[in-house]
């Protein structure tokens, strides 16, 4: 509790930026003119007054002064420890400050009210608690400044009030802090208030001691492994002065000297002997030496005039494309494109024509084709040819561009980018390297990594090819890169123009029998453990694999199959139910690996036939796995029930939709010189459907397909099962060119088609389709639909899938 009583008068005695709580003495310089003129008014009034001269001690904070002051009592007037006169002054109570008034002597005279302040005696058990408390933490505090009298001093106090404000002397208390003491006029809550500062300082210095501990300790760490280390240096060097070792051991003079005895371009020494002098200037500790040596040992590594001198094979020209022709069947376009390098490469070298205007004569290649044709396999084989060492850099799902160029050597964990690490595994500078599967890279906040590929595969670049990571020249123009890609679309275009195309379209039936028979064969009997006299597949029952099992561009599927079939007899011998050597012949088949899942529509019962009723016509197209045979359905709809239009489904692309409305209104137009009844297509609704709804279809070239379905259902004339087609229609029924040709014929002779029917300006096209596929297809080649449906169609007399003579 506190109470409020005894009016005073007093003259103010104003403390800049201090605070003196009741109970503390204080000395104070009596050239300060409000000192003196204070102290001088209050000794005039104790003239007139028993006792000591009073002042009002008040806090002065920014010119503003609190409400609350201490009454001071002039204890001694003198001279202070540096010989100025000054005056020493006791706290003794808190006064509470009223209005200004008058008094003798030039001070401020301000009317008061003395605070008086109760405890109640004894001390409750939590105030009792709150004095020990601040007495430990005192204690505590003043110990660890070796202060041992004062601690007797304040175990002494027993007073709560006295206790509270002997919190003044501490120094590290704020002004506002020591004000907020002063204001606070109840002893207890006062205690409180001195105790959580008191704690918060000893928090804060508990924090402070253990970061500075912390921080000796370090410091003394690298102060003991920094004279551990120049010890082991005397060490070594006394023992190499014992052991008559002259070379100086230092880390750096070792890097010079690797620098100066390795065979470097000279652009690429100068750096590295910069990089070691860095090195040189560098300390131990310093984070920039590792990065240094790591750069070093990468740039060292590095194989800058290292080549492998193309074989033997390589400048026999016939021998390397003996090589290639024995590890792998088909590709024609590919290899006659590695045997046109090979030839040039070995009449530059005997012209002496080896590096022109900084460059050599690599080249680059993208393998197009779909899954399972060799494409990666291929790459080994080139290298095999050329006698080079041959690397595979996998793009797939790469991101970051910085996997193509490095990271800059600032960052934590940098590493040069795949090119280089490809050319420092190869060990040399003129390597096959396999950029596979290109077309899968993407893109996000990283970068482009297809971007950063536009330098590596120019050829009017690459030989000055910058990593982020080395920072020096690199010639890449000798490197033979091979890159592959299932879709063309996929490649940037300005990518795909610094690379020559060669399209792989898949395998001939002819060609996956020699495949399986010389090299896929002979692997899995290995692998199922096998000898080669212990089981004989027959032609027949690789034929029937590759035509009725797998139906692909590839050879993967085909793979599978014979693996599949080898597991099985080897299951079969074990289990005693079957003894080697056997033979499996086309009829064993099914029995061992179960029926044909592609069986050709020409095979099938005719009345099974897809092309068993009107308005279903064939068509072809391609797909990201070669070449495929596509069936299309017509039908209309109930005058009475089916409202008129057109409906497309199937999960058509805009550009197919509108190849469909165009065959629709061709036959509008043109029907009746077609002899049609086109009277249904106005009343009528007309649906067309693409069997394999859940597969996305897009492209103009099935609209001789939809206009010869729609052709069928109206004229009630079956289309032929044994005819295919391909070709974009036209408003005025010209058949117009389209891609592809040699995969859809491929495909049609896979599917057991005979008759193809192409437009007439992609008949040049046919030179790049296998002559043993073209034995056995009839094609085609039109320019009108009125041809198309006259070929397409059979006599209305005849029945479901019967063969028509047709003239061509």
């Amino acid at each position: 509790m506190a109470s409020t009583s005894t009016p005073l008068t007093l003259p103010v005695l104003p403390l800049d930026d201090e605070v003196v709580l009741p109970g503390m003495v204080v000395p104070l310089d009596l050239n300060d003119a409000d000192v003196r003129a204070a102290v001088e008014a209050a000794q005039a009034a104790a003239r007139s007054e028993p006792g000591k001269p009073k002042v009002l001690l008040v806090p002065r904070i920014d010119g503003s002064y609190p409400g609350t002051g201490v009454l001071g009592t002039v204890e001694q007037v003198g001279r202070l420890a540096d010989g100025d006169p000054g005056a020493l002054i006791r706290g003794r109570g808190r006064v509470k400050i009223g209005a200004g008034t008058t008094g003798p002597g030039a001070a401020l005279w301000v009317e008061g009210t003395r605070i008086e302040e109760t405890v109640p005696d004894p001390l409750p058990g939590q105030v009792a608690d709150l004095v020990k408390e601040y007495k430990a933490l005192a204690t505590s505090w003043l110990r660890k400044r070796g202060a041992w009298q004062v601690v007797d001093r304040v175990q002494a106090i027993d007073d709560v009030s006295a206790l509270a404000d002997n919190s003044g002397y501490s120094p590290f208390l704020s002004t506002e802090q020591k004000v907020a003491l002063l204001e606070t006029a109840d002893p207890v809550a006062r205690l409180k208030l001195a105790t959580e500062q008191l704690r918060e300082h000893l928090a804060e210095q508990d924090v402070a001691e253990s970061i500075a501990k912390d921080v000796q300790e370090g410091v003394d760490k690298q102060q003991r492994e920094f004279l551990l280390r120049r010890q082991l240096e005397a060490v070594r060097k006394e023992l190499r002065e014992l052991n008559g070792d002259s070379q100086d051991g230092e880390e750096s003079d070792d890097y010079r000297a690797r620098v100066e005895a390795a065979d470097l371009p000279e652009k690429v020494r100068e750096a590295a002997l910069k990089e070691v002098e860095k090195l040189e200037r560098a300390s131990d500790q310093s984070p920039e030496g590792s990065w240094i040596r790591t750069w070093l040992d990468t740039v060292l590594e590095l194989p800058w005039n290292e080549r492998t001198d193309d074989s033997t094979s390589a400048y026999d020209i016939q021998g390397a494309r003996a090589i290639l022709d024995a590890e792998h069947a088909g590709l024609q376009d590919v290899k006659e494109r590695i045997t046109e390098y090979l030839a040039v490469r070995k009449r530059r070298s005997e012209r002496g024509l080896g590096v022109i205007g900084g460059r050599r004569g690599g080249a680059v290649l993208a393998l197009v084709g779909p899954p399972g044709v060799g494409k990666t396999s291929l790459g080994e084989s080139v290298a095999h040819a050329m006698g080079r060492k041959f690397v595979r850099v996998a793009l797939g799902g790469v991101r970051d561009e910085a996997e193509i160029r490095g990271h800059r050597r600032t960052y934590v964990g940098a590493l040069p980018g795949r090119i280089v690490r490809a050319i420092k595994e190869a060990g040399s500078m003129n390597p096959v390297v396999l950029l596979d599967e290109i077309d899968k890279v993407g893109s996000d906040f990283r970068g482009d990594p297809a971007a950063a590929l536009l330098e590596v595969l120019d050829p009017a670049q690459n030989h000055t090819f910058r990593d982020h990571y080395l920072e020096v020249e690199l010639d890449l123009s000798d490197v033979v890169f091979l890159a592959t890609a299932n879709v063309l679309e996929a490649i940037p275009e300005a990518l795909l123009d610094r690379m020559e195309l060669v399209r792989l379209d898949g395998y001939t039936e002819d060609e996956k029998v020699v495949i399986a028979r010389d090299h896929l064969l002979p692997r899995q009997l290995e692998r199922a453990g096998l000898e080669k006299d212990e089981i004989t597949l027959d032609e027949s029952a690789l034929r029937k694999l590759a035509g009725e099992y797998t139906r692909e561009a590839g050879v993967r599927n085909l793979e599978r199959s014979v693996a599949r079939l080898l597991r099985k007899v080897a299951a079969q011998h074990e289990l005693g139910e079957r003894e080697l050597p056997f033979t499996v012949t086309d009829a064993d088949l099914r029995a061992l690996i179960g029926r044909p899942h592609h069986v050709p529509e020409s095979a099938q019962d005719p009345a099974e036939r897809r092309t068993a009723v009107p308005g279903v016509a064939t068509g072809l197209a391609v797909t990201g796995a070669g070449g495929d045979v596509l069936y299309v359905e017509a039908s209309l709809a109930d005058p009475e029930t089916g409202a008129a239009g057109l409906t497309l489904t199937g999960q058509l692309g805009d550009v197919m939709k509108e190849s469909a409305q165009i065959a629709l209104s061709f036959l509008r137009s043109r029907g009746a010189e077609l002899e049609l009844p086109v009277g249904d297509l106005k009343d009528r609704g007309v649906h067309i459907h693409f069997p394999a709804g859940a597969v996305p279809k897009d492209g103009p070239s099935a609209g001789v397909t939809m206009t010869t379905a729609l052709a069928s259902l109206l004229s009630g004339r079956l289309v032929r099962t044994d005819v295919a087609m391909t070709g974009e229609v036209s408003l005025t029924g010209r058949v117009l060119p389209i891609g592809g040709v040699k995969q859809k014929l491929l495909a049609a002779h896979r599917a057991g088609v005979t008759t193809v029917i192409i437009p007439k300006r992609n008949e040049a096209d046919l030179d790049d389709v296998p002559a043993e596929v073209l034995e056995k297809l009839d094609v085609h080649a039109v320019t009108d639909v009125r041809q198309v449906l006259e070929l397409a169609l059979a006599p209305a007399t005849s029945t479901a899938g019967a063969e028509v003579p047709v003239a061509a």
